[in-house]
């Protein structure tokens, strides 16, 4: 039955996440905390910054981590796979008609209108990630936290990567 639970966690979103990894991740921490509640909103949230922080798709990456934690192995298998069968099955069947519309106004303009939907799911996550380290280690520190990856990234031009690397030995050793 996990195992059917940890292909559902990830298919699912892989469907809906219209966008690939940064879309579906919302959908993803729905179906991990809320659902199945296999981690708290703090887990999930450091999973997303390890994730982040390596190369490659994030979607996979979690899928992977999250599968193996429930299920080991075969749910870590099962995890990547269920991340990424909706994509391959829709490649397979629609490739032809994709290749034939991609140049139309109205596939276009879905684009434009699916954008706005995706901002506003990434940001109630960035929300929710807030306050959770808010209540987590307090307002000073999450403040700190914030100013400084700002800085980091906006003014000095730091890869992301170092930034969260930085921020997860800061809350490691410090907090």
């Amino acid at each position: 039955m996990k195992y059917w639970e940890i292909f559902q966690a990830f298919f699912i979103p892989g469907i809906l996440g219209y966008g690939g990894g940064p879309a579906s991740i919302p959908l993803v921490e729905n179906e991990v905390v809320t659902r199945f509640e296999w981690m708290s909103v703090q887990e999930f949230s450091e999973v997303l910054a390890l994730g982040n922080s390596l190369p490659g798709p994030i979607a996979t990456k979690m899928a992977g981590y999250i599968g193996y934690d429930v299920g080991g192995i075969l749910g870590a298998v099962i995890g990547v796979f269920a991340a990424v069968a909706p994509s391959l099955i829709i490649m397979i069947l629609l490739l032809g008609l994709l290749t034939k519309y991609k140049d139309s106004p109205k596939v276009k303009r879905l684009t434009l209108y699916v954008r706005p939907v995706i901002a506003i799911l990434l940001g109630v996550m960035a929300w929710r990630f807030l306050f959770e380290s808010y209540e987590g280690i307090g307002i000073w520190q999450t403040a700190i936290i914030t100013v400084v990856s700002y800085l980091l990234m906006e003014r000095f031009k730091v890869h992301p990567a170092f930034v969260i690397a930085g921020a997860l030995l800061y809350g490691g050793f410090l907090l």
